[in-house]
């Protein structure tokens, strides 16, 4: 099938103003993403899709594509139907997030690969083992469980499943998941889903997710080894710029 990345970037940030643009590595956050999105095996063409001529600018300027959409999009999931809405010849299209500059290549394919696998399914996308107990603890880890088919059940900020009988994560035999942003969706479901209202329980956890799953659309799940780092905060941007350099 053909496959349509676009990467969903736009400017305004509050906790950190402009992060696409940041480049103390030598790079700007948005070329780190694109770099990684390119490189996928399945991607017949990638597109940064933003509201911002200054991100048109910085994308063009080391040869990629851009793609300047409505200013007034809920979220990145409206950006990126908005683009799929103008190239009906890609059949798969997937939504890799600007922000996410050590995205590992093997991610994306990972997930389209299963969505190819599992024609029942509407999307997919990824999970990596939760190796860090904090991490579980906190709600910025998104959980998710699977049924044995991998596809999810639900998604949460939460502690699922609740360790009622284990001490700590150390002590217990089971795999939690973390989510990762990461989607590969059908043509046509993109352009339905975000036309459909948001659900009571995506607004009741922030999860644009659970929108598909309490509409019963199904969501094949891809392992990977690690879950990649989004950057939301300068501490979050001068951890990576330090993991880069160190490298």
């Amino acid at each position: 099938m053909k496959t349509l990345i676009v990467i969903p970037a736009r400017l305004g940030s509050t906790r950190l103003p402009e992060k696409m643009l940041l480049s103390e590595t030598g790079k700007t956050l948005i070329e780190h993403t694109y770099l990684a999105a390119v490189a996928s095996r399945y991607a017949d063409r990638v597109i940064v899709a933003t509201d911002d001529q200054r991100i048109v600018d910085a994308v063009t300027s080391f040869g990629g594509m851009a793609q300047m959409t409505d200013k007034n999009h809920q979220s990145g999931t409206d950006r990126v139907a908005e683009v799929a809405s103008l190239f009906p010849e890609y059949e798969l299209v997937v939504n890799v997030q600007g922000d996410e500059p050590e995205l590992e290549t093997v991610a994306i394919d990972a997930a389209i690969e299963i969505l190819l696998r599992t024609p029942a399914s509407s999307m997919s996308t990824v999970a990596a083992p939760i190796l860090d107990e904090a991490a579980f603890h906190d709600p910025a880890c998104v959980k998710v469980v699977l049924r044995h088919d991998s596809i999810a059940l639900y998604f949460s900020r939460s502690q699922i499943p609740f360790p009622r009988n284990v001490d700590s994560m150390s002590g217990g035999q089971f795999a939690w998941l973390q989510h990762m942003g990461l989607y590969v969706y059908r043509r046509q479901f993109l352009l339905d889903y975000s036309s459909l209202p948001a659900s009571n329980l995506e607004k009741m956890e922030s999860l644009e997710q659970l929108r598909a799953v309490e509409n019963g659309h199904p969501i094949a799940v891809a392992m990977v080894e690690r879950a990649s780092r989004g950057i939301d905060t300068p501490e979050d941007y001068r951890a990576f710029v330090k993991r880069f350099l160190a490298r």
